[in-house]
């Protein structure tokens, strides 16, 4: 009996933390997955003409559904496991999940309709712009309201509806626009060739610039959003894992410009993958073990073990098998969009 107790408290506490990681991997996976076609998106108004955003979305046409499916992993994982986690944040931040789902939703039907329109082509153009950009800007207002926590008693939400809405957040917006339209251009420096690859080098440079500077508008903002993450971040160990990740941030940011402007075609791109996930290091560090910032843990949230163990056979199915269709999705999508789209550009399934 005694070791069976011991072996109950070790599953209660690892468990939970498998399962953050399992979440932060599948949110890792969906920034980075569709931040890019997102951020394509977000470049799509500026485009030089109507062949240029055709090859543009045509790069990203046979994949983004795709995209998502890490979203609704992440977000299942939350419900499945984690749900008095799931109870409190839900209505803290049901405005800007709902305007962020409309929309994607107004973004995914640009894809199918826009193809096929002659008149109304530049209402989709407008949607699928319009789309990107005001989902990226509310998924960022989700980031920055996680960062600086919510107002909690016990295990119930008590703040109001607007809580979200505050200076920080809109930054973490402004910055996540950035963010994505940087990914978007140097997707289309790896997928796209001429001018439009030319063009796409100029504005991965500029989008570049103005990540970095948000970046550091944010590091600096982060720590006096919080005492208790000012003490986490400057006490012994977490330093230690911090202190490199600036060096190692402008090292990568560097190595991106130089490589954008030596007329390199795919390590930008994965260059840009790893100045994200960088960030998202600092801020998982910053933020362990709460997942209801500053006051619930993944261990006051967690469901029991029984259900966690349950969940994570289903999990560990599913997890593998959407690795690999996204990793063959992306090797049957291989290489560059030709300059002329056959069929007129009006199809792509």
């Amino acid at each position: 009996m005694f070791g069976f107790g011991m072996e109950y408290e070790g599953l209660a506490f690892w468990l939970p933390v498998i399962w953050a990681g399992l979440i932060a991997v599948a949110v890792a996976m969906y920034v980075i997955a569709d931040g890019f076609d997102l951020g394509v998106g977000i470049l799509f108004k500026a485009a030089g003409s109507d062949n240029w955003r055709d090859r543009m979305m045509f790069s990203v046409a046979p994949i983004w559904d795709g995209n998502e499916t890490w979203l609704i992993l992440g977000g299942g994982g939350l419900f499945a496991v984690f749900h008095i986690a799931y109870a409190v944040l839900m209505p803290a931040l049901y405005l800007p999940i709902i305007l962020m789902l409309v929309a994607l939703i107004f973004r995914g039907v640009a894809f199918e309709f826009r193809f096929k329109a002659d008149r109304s082509k530049f209402l989709w153009d407008n949607a699928f712009f319009f789309g990107s950009l005001v989902a990226t800007f509310f998924q960022g207002m989700v980031l920055g309201t996680f960062v600086q926590g919510f107002a909690t008693d016990g295990r119930q939400f008590t703040g109001g509806t607007f809580d979200f809405l505050t200076p920080f957040s809109v930054l973490t917006g402004i910055s996540l626009i950035f963010g994505y339209g940087l990914l978007g251009a140097t997707w289309c420096v790896m997928k796209t060739t001429g001018e439009l690859e030319i063009w796409a080098r100029r504005m991965a440079v500029r989008f570049l610039l103005a990540t970095i500077v948000a970046m550091a508008i944010v590091s600096v903002w982060v720590p006096f959003l919080e005492r208790q993450i000012e003490t986490r971040w400057f006490s012994w160990p977490n330093i230690a894992f911090l202190a490199p990740i600036p060096l190692v941030t402008a090292y990568v940011a560097y190595r991106l410009f130089r490589d954008l402007e030596e007329g390199r075609h795919y390590r930008p791109f994965f260059l840009a993958i790893a100045l994200f996930l960088l960030g998202y290091l600092g801020l998982g560090i910053s933020l362990f073990p709460y997942i209801v910032p500053p006051n619930l843990t993944i261990w006051d949230t967690a469901n029991t073990v029984n259900s966690q163990l349950f969940a994570l056979v289903g999990f560990a199915i599913v997890l593998p098998i959407t690795f690999a269709y996204t990793a063959y999705s992306y090797y049957v999508f291989r290489g560059k969009v030709a300059d002329e789209i056959s069929g007129g550009g009006y199809g792509y399934h």
